[in-house]
């Protein structure tokens, strides 16, 4: 069985520095687990590693859509699988914030298959996020507790699955045989450590010019579709969109990525397989004993 080695935490851990000196050092390469970074365009908001930063280092999962593109949860899994079963001489990093998309490399997880019930779709879609958050609430408490609240494209699909088919979303995310034989490490970092970093990112992202890259992408699609309702883009948004000043969204998108943050947390804390560390010295060894 393929081993990988997995490398997670909240926004702002230090994911990505770690994963460049563990990847060069173990001749690895590295697979983004970001569902934000699939899209091409979201660089700055995603806090998108740029090629000449990349030290000769491989990765994959960066820029393969569009931001008006519909890309699922299996897509995902099944395009990971592809890229691991087909690099077989260089070790895999699974790198990234984004529990469900690591999970369902993990435990192979059995995604939900049901088709697009587009009449439910459009009724859905014509809700704000928050209005679907409190029906998922109503309908599948577990998995809302874990679900980015701000991914209107998630929210409808969950939603989708308990009304089409009877059963809660959680209940049918099945883990199936795993075919990756996986390491977890974690980016251990206090919650004042982290809610600090997060908040100079985000002033950082505005000196790179958030503003100019946001307004760039609403000109070119519709601030509504899933992919803009990402945090820093949804936020400034609103403020093209004149509901909020340039300061208050600049405000917002630090409590939603502080918020986001602590969901992420919620979601790592549920699995006792995660080795958390402070720095990539300990990571180091646990992946010499691991290989």
């Amino acid at each position: 069985m393929q081993k990988i080695v997995v490398i997670l935490g909240p926004t702002a851990a230090g994911k990505t520095s770690m994963s460049l000196t563990l990847a060069k050092k173990f001749n690895g390469y590295i697979i983004s687990a970001d569902s934000r970074q699939i899209y091409r365009g979201m660089d700055i908001g995603t806090d998108k590693l740029t090629r000449n930063k990349w030290q000769g280092i491989k990765h994959r999962m960066i820029d393969i859509v569009n931001p008006d593109d519909d890309y699922s949860l299996a897509q995902y899994q099944k395009t990971v699988f592809a890229i691991i079963n087909d690099q077989k001489k260089l070790l895999p990093f699974l790198v990234g914030g984004t529990g469900l998309y690591i999970q369902s490399i993990v435990d192979n997880l059995d995604i939900p298959k049901g088709g697009p019930d587009k009449v439910l779709r459009k009724e859905l879609n014509e809700k704000t996020v928050q209005e679907l958050f409190r029906m998922l609430i109503k309908i599948d408490p577990k998995t809302a507790q874990v679900i980015d609240e701000n991914n209107k494209r998630r929210l409808i699909r969950a939603i989708e699955v308990c009304k089409t088919s009877g059963f809660k979303y959680s209940d049918r995310t099945k883990k199936n045989k795993p075919v990756v034989n996986a390491l977890q490490i974690g980016v251990k970092i206090s919650r004042e450590e982290m809610y600090k970093k997060i908040n100079k990112r985000v002033d950082e992202m505005m000196e790179e010019g958030l503003l100019d890259e946001a307004k760039k992408l609403g000109e070119k699609y519709d601030w509504d579709i899933p992919s803009m309702s990402a945090i820093g883009y949804k936020q400034l948004g609103l403020y093209f969109k004149k509901e909020l000043s340039l300061d208050e969204a600049v405000e917002l998108i630090k409590n939603d990525s502080r918020h986001y943050a602590k969901r992420q947390m919620t979601w790592f804390k549920r699995d006792s397989r995660i080795n958390w560390v402070s720095s990539a010295n300990e990571a180091e060894k646990l992946i010499e004993r691991f290989l």
